[in-house]
C-alpha cells in the first residue's frame, strides 16, 4: 500500500527558507495535543506529555495500516508557546512559559480511533499525561515562518526576524487562537540530531494590521 508523506504533500507548511521570512495559509487541521507549563528542558511533565504524544500516534498509525489498509509518516512534534503577558517573553528564562505539545494527524483520524488507541496504549503504559491528551482541530490561517537552523537555546535572531519582518510588512499578531503564542515544528529528531544542525520551522499567526 502506498505511504502519505505530509510534509512532502505541504512542502509550503514544512519547508521554509533559512534565509527569508516566507507567508503562508495554514489550513485547519487535527491534533494530538496536551497543555502544561514550565521550561521543556527540566520539566518532567513536558518530556512525559512528548512520549504519550508519540507513543498514541504511532499506536493509532500501525491500527489504521492493519485495519484500514491507510499507512503514512507520522508527522514531528509542534508546540506552541506563550506567557500571560507577552512582555515577558523570554527566550532565555523559560521557566515561566506555558505550552501545548502537540502533533497532527491525518484527515482520516477519528476521535473513535484515538480514544480506542488511548485505551491501547494504557494497558501497555503508565503514562500519567495519558488522559490528559485532547484531539482538536487548529486553523491558524495566514501565517509568517522561517526555517531555523541550530541549537534552541540560540534562536532568538531567528524568532526577532520573523517578527520584524510581520511588522514591517504592515501585519501585526493575530489575537485569535493560537493568536500571540509562539509556534514551533521540530523537524530534526533532536535525539539524533547534533545541535548544530537541528531543523525547527518557527511561525507565528498574523493579520493585516487596521
Amino acid at each position: 500500500m502506498p505511504k502519505i508523506y505530509f510534509k512532502k504533500e505541504n512542502k509550503e507548511m514544512y519547508n521554509p527558507s533559512a534565509k527569508e521570512v516566507s507567508i503562508v495559509d495554514v489550513p485547519e487541521m487535527n491534533f494530538l495535543m496536551i497543555d502544561g507549563e514550565g521550561d521543556p528542558n527540566t520539566s518532567q511533565e513536558y518530556h512525559d506529555s512528548i512520549e504519550a504524544l508519540f507513543s498514541v500516534s504511532y499506536k493509532v498509525k500501525f491500527i489504521t495500516k492493519k485495519e484500514n489498509s491507510q499507512d503514512y509518516v507520522v508527522m514531528p512534534l509542534e508546540g506552541l508557546w506563550w506567557v500571560e503577558n507577552l512582555a515577558d517573553f523570554n527566550i532565555q528564562d523559560k521557566s515561566g512559559w506555558k505550552w501545548t505539545a502537540m502533533i497532527r494527524q491525518p484527515d482520516f483520524i477519528t476521535k473513535y480511533m484515538i480514544k480506542k488507541t488511548i485505551q491501547e496504549v494504557e494497558k501497555k503504559k503508565k503514562l500519567p499525561v495519558l488522559p490528559r491528551i485532547k484531539f482538536q482541530s487548529l486553523h491558524e490561517g495566514l501565517a509568517a515562518q522561517i526555517m531555523y537552523i541550530g541549537p534552541y537555546s540560540q534562536e532568538g535572531p531567528a524568532v526577532e526576524k520573523l517578527h520584524n519582518f510581520i511588522e514591517e510588512k504592515g501585519y501585526e499578531f493575530n489575537g485569535s487562537l493560537p493568536g500571540e503564542k509562539h509556534h514551533e515544528i521540530y523537524i530534526s529528531d533532536m535525539r539524533r540530531t547534533k545541535p548544530g544542525k537541528l531543523k525547527t520551522i518557527i511561525r507565528q499567526p498574523m493579520k493585516r494590521r487596521n
